[in-house]
């Protein structure tokens, strides 16, 4: 778990007041990003002008990468963090949901939502205080675990204020920008789509982009 970049964005964006994600439609594209970065982290994505490549044909052993790789051929990485974003969530949940990290009440009527609440918030405890440590460290960036930079770009450009709050945006917008521009390492084009995110979501709360 601690690596699984999906699962750990999940339970940052969770919200125990809510029982679910502090805004769905927010963490659908926050969860795709984060597999998306996860699997360039692995050397499974690249990119060749701009455009998203894979490399090998093994499978990752987590169902939830797996399908994001399928989807991943000829595509550019923004079109990839809409692409399918509510199975991927969905999927998460349920992957948490098998491993005893998260229990599910299914809704009552068909127009309900289902509850979601984390059994053990050591858990999500645990990750704030990793993000936090990036976010409030001395050490610089470059120096902090790749996966803790990653999730601390992600925290920013998603607006989940129980992780970087309106202050830090502000306060430490030099070291939020250093963890995103890390992505430009794993391929240019996958820091632009975590830039592009704040505008991504508002498309997307809107009708826009895919689902």
């Amino acid at each position: 778990m601690n690596d699984d970049l999906t699962c750990c964005m999940y339970l940052l964006a969770h919200d125990a007041a809510a029982e679910g994600p502090y805004d769905r439609s927010r963490t659908e594209l926050l969860v795709r990003a984060a597999a998306l970065i996860d699997l360039a982290l692995r050397g499974r994505l690249g990119e060749d002008g701009g455009t998203v490549t894979v490399s090998g044909t093994a499978p990752t052993g987590d169902p939830v990468l797996d399908g994001v790789l399928r989807d991943a051929p000829g595509h550019t990485w923004k079109h990839l963090v809409r692409r399918h974003r509510k199975r991927t969530l969905t999927e998460v949940e349920n992957r948490l949901a098998a491993a005893g990290v998260l229990t599910v009440k299914e809704p009552r009527t068909p127009f309900g939502t289902r509850r979601l609440t984390v059994t053990d918030r050591a858990l999500p405890d645990a990750l704030h205080a990793r993000v936090s440590a990036a976010l409030h460290g001395d050490d610089p960036v470059r120096e902090i675990p790749a996966a803790d930079a990653a999730l601390l770009a992600l925290a920013a450009a998603g607006d989940v204020r129980s992780v970087v709050s309106r202050q830090d945006q502000k306060t430490f917008r030099a070291r939020i920008d250093a963890g995103t521009g890390s992505l430009a390492a794993l391929a240019p084009g996958l820091e632009k789509a975590v830039r592009a995110l704040p505008m991504t979501m508002i498309a997307a709360q809107g009708g826009m982009g895919g689902s």
